[in-house]
């Protein structure tokens, strides 16, 4: 079968589509054949070297897909070989083939175009836990995105609504020429990442500051979240994007004085440790983006071959909205 494999830590000059040998099903498995594949900003991470996300080398990214059941592992039962399905595998998901587990490969619902549904295992999903289980989101609140260009950024756009939040919604974005497209996804405000964001925020907020900061920056903004979050407000950070240093977190007495709460989440360590959660996120996403009306920019790659420069876009900041891979079909 036909996989992406990243050679070495490095750029696009070390992932190729290569030639391997078919992956079959352990116990509590499926096999999927890929339709499409999502990519997500993990791959660029996995890609350039940061430390703990690659076991090795050569490394096969993708961590989400959707296509249809292949092969049925010793004890999987619910699923059937035919059954279009959305799954989050570890990794090697840009390939014709994959293996996942089933706790965490989710049927697709009838009408919604697997395309789509790519989408939803790691970016989807994520937006969904971030606002709801980590965020703890409620009515009225004001939200605070970065990278609000993103996949991610988009869809918590998308999702803030219909998670029934409704207060003010600001975007931050790393070039300023991605502002417009942020806010045409349902951004109330939009505003580059410079010396006044601090003070563009207050004034959106008219003085009282944000109720919940959703951060993939590492730390590198986690002083601005600090001075621009509400007494009793929540901050999450959910990556490393910039792949430096991370600085140690803030001081309990300076939590304390603002009753402020900063909370971590790893899509890959949730997958390890409570599946069951990241599978009904995953099968909420599904139903939304059927029954609800989410619906994200797609861009959409024609192969595998397109993949290592969409990277380069990601990695680059040029990158708006979500890419899907088409692998087969």
């Amino acid at each position: 079968m036909r996989a992406l494999v990243m050679t070495a830590p490095g750029g696009a000059e070390n992932s190729e589509v290569q030639e391997i040998g078919t992956s079959h099903p352990g116990p509590g498995q499926v096999s999927i054949d890929v339709a499409w594949a999502g990519l997500n900003f993990v791959d660029v991470m996995t890609r350039r070297g940061d430390a703990a996300y690659a076991s090795g080398w050569p490394y096969r990214p993708g961590k989400e897909v959707a296509g249809t059941v292949r092969e049925l592992g010793e004890g999987v039962t619910g699923l059937a070989v035919g059954d279009r399905v959305a799954a989050a595998p570890v990794g090697g998901g840009l390939a014709e083939v994959v293996v996942a587990e089933a706790v965490l490969t989710v049927p697709v619902p009838d009408g919604l175009a697997l395309g789509a549904a790519a989408a939803a295992p790691l970016g989807l999903a994520t937006a969904v836990l971030l606002l709801t289980d980590a965020g703890r989101l409620t009515t009225g609140d004001t939200v605070l995105v970065h990278s609000a260009g993103g996949g991610i950024g988009s869809a918590i756009a998308q999702l803030v609504p219909l998670l029934g939040g409704g207060g003010t919604l600001i975007g931050t974005v790393g070039r300023p020429e991605k502002a417009a497209s942020a806010a045409g996804q349902g951004y109330d405000h939009v505003f580059a990442r410079d010396a006044e964001l601090a003070d563009a925020i207050r004034t959106a907020t008219g003085g009282r500051g944000v109720d919940l900061v959703l951060d993939p920056l590492g730390t590198a903004a986690l002083e601005l979240d600090l001075d621009v979050t509400a007494p009793g407000g929540r901050i999450v950070l959910f990556g490393n994007a910039g792949g430096g240093a991370v600085d140690d977190l803030p001081p309990l007495g300076r939590l304390m004085a603002g009753n402020l709460s900063v909370t971590g989440f790893s899509h890959r360590f949730l997958a390890a440790t409570a599946p069951e959660r990241l599978a009904r996120a995953i099968r909420t996403a599904l139903d939304l983006q059927a029954n609800s009306g989410l619906s994200i920019p797609l861009t959409e790659l024609p192969g595998l071959e397109a993949v290592p420069a969409a990277h380069d876009a990601m990695q680059e900041g040029r990158a708006t909205g979500k890419y899907v891979v088409r692998v087969t079909g």
